[in-house]
């Protein structure tokens, strides 16, 4: 046994139907287009999402809202995760770089931090934007928040 003498098993691939070779073979006359009509005729392609005449639904589904391309969007960090972090890894000083070190954010991402849960670390924190609370919790602290 080789590759040299690799087949499939015996009756497992047909040959396919060859249409329109004429009527002895049973599919030859229209070959199987039907009559008339642009489906029959060759070179025939149709627009994608095209239902023969009907409304096609890209058309009947209304569209809806409104997207403002000139919006900004920010990576919001918690100061929760910058306490975690202060606890577990000692640091104190947070800038972009540690941030995206730390899988917190992308370099691509905005950052701005949000004040959701309890900040007892004095931090620095270097970012896009801050939250009211945010703010007010780091500097409480005696830490300091610098937009970028």
């Amino acid at each position: 046994m080789d590759l040299s003498n690799l087949k499939p098993a015996e009756g497992s691939v047909s040959k396919g139907k060859r249409i329109g070779r004429g009527q002895g073979s049973g599919r030859g006359g229209t070959s199987t287009r039907g009559h008339k009509g642009a489906q029959s005729r060759s070179g025939y392609s149709h627009k994608r999402g095209f239902e023969g005449g009907q409304m096609p639904l890209y058309r009947r589904v209304p569209k809806g809202g409104f997207k403002n391309f000139n919006r900004v969007e920010y990576r919001g960090i918690n100061i929760d995760a910058l306490q975690k972090l202060a606890e577990t890894k000692g640091i104190h000083v947070f800038d972009i770089e540690v941030l995206i070190n730390n899988g917190l954010a992308q370099k691509v991402d905005l950052i701005k931090i949000l004040g959701r849960g309890e900040l007892t670390a004095k931090i620095d924190v270097k970012a896009h934007g801050f939250s009211e609370s945010a703010k007010k919790a780091i500097e409480a602290n005696g830490g300091v928040a610098t937009i970028i």
